[in-house]
């Protein structure tokens, strides 16, 4: 059965290694597996967990199968930014994890004042992410041409969109 719970500290492990294994395949996540260290999922978790955003795990029969973040941007004039960052380990695809993660962090959002704006970066041939994104309402705002470089030396477009939470009292 599949839960959504918030992250723990023991979870940074997991959540690095889905990440490092997932940025072995060129194009799908921006970083390289090298470039993904544990002590920076611990302080993330740490940051989102004291208030400051959100960092979710999607669990199905105890195993950690996808997570997803909202980080507020760190300038004080964009402070009512966060950016989305949403992740389905290897194998998991097409079961409905993203779609749930999705779901747990437009209503966290919807419900936090602080959150004006989600915005995320994806790529152009990510379909399966673009269509999520746009499922929940969130629209293109440009697109960053050849942003991502590839080890081949070949580039991605990148796809900024953004989404703005509707909340019962506005």
């Amino acid at each position: 059965m599949l839960i959504i719970r918030s992250a723990r500290i023991d979870d940074a492990a997991t959540l690095c290694a889905a990440e490092q294994a997932i940025a072995e395949t060129p194009g799908r996540l921006i970083s390289r597996p090298e470039e993904l260290r544990l002590e920076a999922f611990v302080s993330l978790i740490e940051k989102l967990s004291g208030g400051a955003g959100c960092y979710l795990v999607a669990e199905d029969n105890g195993a950690c199968v996808g997570h997803a973040l909202l980080n507020p941007m760190e300038l004080i004039a964009l402070a009512h930014v966060y950016r989305l960052t949403i992740v389905v380990h290897p194998g998991h695809s097409g079961k409905g994890i993203g779609t749930a993660l999705m779901r747990s962090i437009c209503e966290w959002a919807t419900c936090s004042p602080q959150v004006h704006k989600i915005e995320l970066l994806v790529r152009s041939t990510n379909e399966r992410a673009l269509s999520l994104y746009r499922k929940f309402g969130f629209v293109e705002e440009g697109r960053l041409r050849d942003h991502v470089r590839l080890p081949d030396g070949s580039y991605i477009d990148e796809v900024s969109m953004g989404w703005f939470p509707v909340r019962a009292d506005a």
